[in-house]
Parts: C-alpha cells; sequence; structure tokens
C-alpha cells in the first residue's frame, strides 16, 4: 500500500465522521482520484468544498490538488490495483489463471507493506525487548488464532523462552496465579472483542505481567487496554481474499519478530541451534 493512503488507513479510527466519508472514498477509488475535483469530491459526498481542502491540509499537504497528485504518484509507482502495462494485458489476455496468480501477489505484498508501516521499529524492538526479558511467555489464541498462538509459542520454545500455550481463555484464567511481574502474555485476536479474552487480560494486568495483543489495525477492546500490540492490514472486497492477506500479513510480522529475538540475544541463537540439533537427532533415530 502506498504511503499516503497508509496514513490515511491507519488513522481513520480517529476521525470525525465527515473525515471518514472523505477517507473510505480515498482509500477506494485512489486509481480514480486524479479525475475529481474538490469540489466534485465534495459533491459526490455531499460534503462541502472546504471540508476535503482541511482533510488534505490534516495530513500535511498544502491542498486538495497536492494531496491527489501524491497519491497519483504513489499509485502509479506501485502499479496500480487498476492500471496494468499493456505488454502484461497483452500477455495474459484471456488467462484468469495468471491474472488471479498475479493478483494475490500484488495484494500480499500491498498488505504486508502497510502491516510493516504500520508496525515502526521502535515500537517492534519495545516489544522484543519485553519478550526477550520475560521470566514467562504466556500465549493464547481461539479459532485460527490459536494456529497462529501455537505455532509462535512452539518458536518461542525453541530460543529457550519458557513458554506456556493456551486455546482455552478458562485454562489460561486457571494459570494466572503462575504469573509475576515482568511475565508477558502474547494474546491473538483477529478482531480484538472477545469480552473472555479482555477480561484474561485485564487480569494479567493486575498481576503485573505485560500484555501484547496481535490484532487488526482496528480500534478494538484488547488492543486499546494491553500494554503494547502488534497490528496487521489487511483489505480487500473479496471476504477470502481479506483473510488469506491477513493471514500472510501476520506471519511475516511474526517472522520478524523471531528473527530479531535471534539477533538481538546471542544467547537465544545458540539455544536455537542446540535445540534443532537435538529435534533434528530425534526424527532420525
Amino acid at each position: 500500500m502506498t504511503a499516503p493512503l497508509v496514513k490515511i488507513r491507519s488513522e481513520r479510527d480517529q476521525m470525525s465522521a465527515i473525515e471518514r466519508r472523505i477517507a473510505d472514498f480515498i482509500l477506494d477509488n485512489a486509481h480514480l482520484l486524479r479525475d475529481y475535483s474538490s469540489q466534485q469530491l465534495a459533491s459526490a459526498l455531499g460534503i462541502s468544498q472546504s471540508s476535503v481542502v482541511k482533510f488534505a491540509q490534516k495530513f500535511g499537504f498544502k491542498g486538495y490538488p497536492d494531496l491527489k497528485y501524491t497519491i497519483g504518484e504513489a499509485v502509479a509507482r506501485n502499479g496500480g490495483s487498476h492500471a496494468r502495462p499493456p505488454d502484461a494485458e497483452k500477455a495474459d489476455a484471456g488467462d484468469a489463471y495468471e491474472r488471479l496468480q498475479e493478483g494475490l501477489r500484488r495484494s500480499k505484498m500491498a498488505a504486508e507493506e502497510e502491516t510493516r508501516s504500520l508496525n515502526p521499529r521502535a515500537h517492534i524492538d519495545a516489544i522484543v525487548g519485553l519478550i526477550d526479558r520475560a521470566d514467562k511467555v504466556f500465549v493464547c489464541g481461539l479459532g485460527d488464532d490459536g494456529l497462529f498462538a501455537r505455532e509462535f509459542a512452539m518458536r518461542l520454545s525453541l530460543l529457550g523462552l519458557l513458554t506456556v500455550h493456551h486455546a482455552d481463555p478458562i485454562l489460561m484464567m486457571a494459570n494466572l496465579a503462575a504469573t509475576r511481574p515482568g511475565d508477558v502474555l502474547l494474546m491473538f485476536s483477529e478482531f480484538g472483542k472477545l469480552p473472555e479474552l479482555s477480561q484474561v487480560s485485564r487480569q494479567f494486568q493486575a498481576c503485573e505481567g505485560k500484555v501484547i495483543s496481535i490484532t487488526r489495525h482496528t480500534a478494538n477492546p484488547l488492543r486499546a487496554h494491553a500494554d503494547a500490540a502488534l497490528v496487521i492490514s489487511a483489505h480487500d472486497p473479496a471476504p477470502h481474499v481479506e483473510q488469506l492477506l491477513y493471514r500472510s500479513s501476520l506471519q511475516s510480522l511474526l517472522d520478524f519478530v523471531f528473527v530479531l529475538l535471534c539477533e538481538t540475544n546471542p544467547d537465544r541463537h545458540r539455544q536455537l541451534a542446540i535445540n534443532l540439533e537435538r529435534i533434528h537427532h530425534l526424527l532420525e533415530s
């Protein structure tokens, strides 16, 4: 996703109702924005022209033309979602297989780029530090989230971290007695709205543990009350594709956190090598 669109999407939840209408139009029609003047955009949305101008200025642009030009240039650099080179059109004209494959690849790249932009280095470094210093890391997730939670818990264990994985919030609640100050809870929840997960998180914090939420980049209770948050961006008109983009972006972000844990602590790296060697011998025996 292009930089100006990332910024607009990332701040959408904090916008006024009119600003959200403008943002949604721009996000859904970035490739057509060049054809709209500020007055035409205002008329299409039923708002004042000054609202459009103020929206552009809020994001650091001199005015609407500057915003429109920047978005147009960024969309062009990224190939656009609706514009393709003439030679590419000829190469796969009528080939639905190739178009689907290329479209999915581009969508995954865009979603992963936007997710990277929404999780800046200082933010990631702080989370890596919390996990690396923790005496125990609790990991919890339900349903599809539980699949990622389980796999990441296994990776943390390979690094020598004492990791406790739960796929049941009731059992997680029962283990709160084992929580000590500085312990970390990684709570996986795509939408972050399940009351039982928020309750577990609050109880964990009451035990002086730190909660890291892993959710979509939306306003949600779990993220709002977490001590730190990893956020995932994945948007597509087709629900089945959007779900794939979420999984791809989440996996990419988790992989990066894992690599950082390996690289920032040599002891973790050594322990990983030892554990992988043990597993190798076990599988060969």
